[in-house]
């Protein structure tokens, strides 16, 4: 493992020589690119640092037990030996981790989607919830949010909602998200006060660039329509949504937010773009069913993964076993808790899987 930190701690070095080069400088792409370089290879770099002072540390304590003969010098050094070599254990696991291999789309863009399941009325609410949840989750992250496509039912709840989060690694924080949230409340469309159990379903898909996936326009057909629900005078009076057809594989999306029928048809083929990428990570996971076993939560997108009950006040994750009584910070965006034990059972699983494998 050291041998590789060291690799990485001299590629380091090399990087930052480079960006003090003036054609480095002149060069914006070439800048950008070995300033995110940098940006990743940074947290190795400083824990490796920290780790070789932990052991020099060690050495030293070790030489004043040998030659000190004052034994208030002696306890000290003892001290010293057992604080650095828990700070060298501490850098060791530290470092397993950084080093296990990035998913390649952690640093991007999201495209969610959310749709009511069982529960009619109820589950379309629930839906309205969990996309507050999001977006509040996203304004404390100060990641920005913009609406593709909405399908409401009338009395506040979402059918659907596909919505984008534009962020840097929004896709490494929520990508655990993805699967079937289940709520148990009593629901405000209930007059017999009794607890129902409704669901609603989450994808999370990062966003796709041209040069993921190629789309052939003679696969897309598409409809125009006139918008409807709520939207100002130009929205409800000219045909300015947009229906998109992906013939090959059936999927059907709508847009009919913006005001053009151009930018309702840019949002239609982005979301399209990252539902085709998405269906390629998915067969992939599928056919390495062993590394999909070993992640948490980001395959299966029938799996139930969370359920939200309001008489008891708490969130539970299924996946990972944790339970939090802080169900009304949770649905306020603070995720936080949950996503951070997310990835760290995530990052054992990995690192258990690779100790197998050593």
């Amino acid at each position: 493992m050291f041998d590789k930190v060291e690799d990485i701690v001299r590629h380091f070095e090399e990087v930052l020589n480079e960006l003090q080069e003036p054609d480095t400088i002149n060069n914006q792409d070439k800048f950008r690119k070995l300033m995110k370089e940098q940006t990743d290879l940074a947290p190795i770099v400083e824990e490796y640092k920290e780790y070789k002072a932990a052991k020099e540390g060690i050495e030293e304590s070790l030489m004043i037990l040998e030659e000190e003969s004052d034994e208030e010098m002696k306890e000290l050094a003892k001290e010293e030996l057992a604080d650095c070599k828990e700070r060298v254990e501490q850098a060791e696991e530290k470092l397993k981790i950084l080093l296990l291999p990035k998913d390649p789309n952690d640093d991007k863009n999201v495209i969610v989607e959310i749709r009511g399941g069982a529960g009619g009325d109820e589950a379309a609410l629930f839906a309205a919830e969990l996309y507050r949840m999001y977006t509040k989750f996203a304004e404390s992250n100060h990641w920005k949010t913009e609406m593709m496509s909405l399908n409401e039912n009338g009395i506040g709840g979402f059918k659907e909602a596909v919505f984008m989060i534009v962020g840097n690694g929004a896709y490494s924080k929520l990508k655990y998200e993805s699967g079937v949230h289940r709520v148990q409340r009593i629901p405000v469309t209930e007059s017999g006060g009794r607890i129902h159990t409704s669901t609603a379903t989450v994808a999370i898909m990062p966003e796709a660039e041209e040069v993921d996936v190629e789309i052939d326009m003679n696969d897309c057909k598409f409809d125009v329509f006139r918008a409807s629900g709520n939207g100002g005078q130009c929205v409800n009076t000219t045909d300015s949504a947009v229906r998109l057809t992906h013939i090959p594989t059936g999927i059907v999306i709508s847009c009919q937010d913006e005001k053009s029928q151009l930018k309702n048809k840019d949002k239609a083929l982005k979301v399209l773009r990252s539902r085709l990428y998405d269906l390629e990570l998915q067969k992939a996971h599928d056919e390495e069913a062993e590394a999909r076993r070993s992640q948490v939560g980001t395959g299966d997108r029938s799996e139930k993964i969370r359920t939200y009950n309001f008489p008891q006040g708490r969130v539970t994750d299924h996946r990972i076993k944790f339970t939090s009584h802080r169900l009304d910070e949770v649905l306020n965006g603070d995720l936080t808790e949950i996503l951070d034990n997310l990835i760290a059972a995530d990052q054992a699983a990995k690192l258990a899987k690779m100790n197998e494998s050593a």
